[in-house]
């Protein structure tokens, strides 16, 4: 098919395109793509591509409910039909930086800096075979590092497990639940208890206890302090432990 007017063609190979970069793909394709992701990601869970498109082949049952807890929450519903993107071309860095200690701008750039990642490393949304759908599950990766902001967890293992506990709990999505019971087996056994006695108990309750991660409007919150937005999506202050 030609390219159409907005960069994607309508059609490519008997599918039809629903957003930009969508590949379609069928139940069985899916399933594939699946199974060698999973395999990839329990591997190398630093490999973000292998663990995108394992989030995009298996949360189709889990994205429907994402999007209707956004659409029935106020903030949440902006979200949806504003469609912010957290990428180093949107955010107002210099102007992040001159914000004061402890606030969400401030402290997200910091994590940002100290562990050297950039929102830009985020994979684009496409195997989801829907345009809202997608964006859903796109917002969620774009969230992750502002919930290890939220959370006080680094991007190391250990962070990332309990991050994954956290989002497995409030999300449903399997990528988050399979991060969440694979990732450990790579701890070594001070760690594993740390993890067992204090961060997964926390990780669990905070994500029961919790607001929708999806339903706040990042961008329109960065001067409020990490605190104060905890205090108001319930959760609980982390556990005073060295991660």
């Amino acid at each position: 098919a030609e390219p159409a007017e907005d960069g994607y063609a309508g059609e490519q190979d008997g599918g039809c395109r629903l957003y930009p970069g969508h590949i379609p793909t069928s139940p069985l394709q899916k399933a594939l793509l699946a199974a060698g992701s999973a395999l990839v990601a329990l591997y190398d869970p630093y490999r973000h591509d292998m663990v995108a498109v394992l989030g995009e082949t298996t949360g189709c049952l889990v994205l429907p409910n994402l999007r209707d807890k956004m659409k029935n929450d106020p903030e949440g519903s902006r979200v949806l039909q504003e469609r912010p993107r957290i990428r180093l071309s949107t955010l107002d860095v210099e102007g992040l930086r001159r914000l004061p200690d402890g606030t969400l701008g401030r402290e997200y750039l910091r994590f940002l800096e100290d562990n050297k990642v950039s929102p830009d490393t985020r994979m684009p949304a496409k195997f989801v075979d829907d345009e809202e759908l997608a964006y859903v599950i796109q917002r969620y990766r774009e969230v992750h590092d502002l919930m290890h902001t939220m959370l006080g967890m680094p991007t190391n293992m250990l962070g990332e497990v309990v991050v994954k506990w956290f989002e497995a709990i409030q999300t449903g999505l399997p990528m988050c639940v399979l991060g969440a019971a694979f990732g450990p087996v790579r701890l070594n056994a001070r760690k594993l208890q740390v993890l067992a006695t204090e961060l997964i108990p926390w990780a669990i309750r905070s994500g029961r206890n919790a607001n929708c991660i999806l339903n706040i409007y990042y961008e329109q919150r960065w001067e409020q302090t990490v605190a104060s937005l905890r205090e108001e999506m319930s959760i609980f202050p982390p556990p005073a432990v060295r991660v």
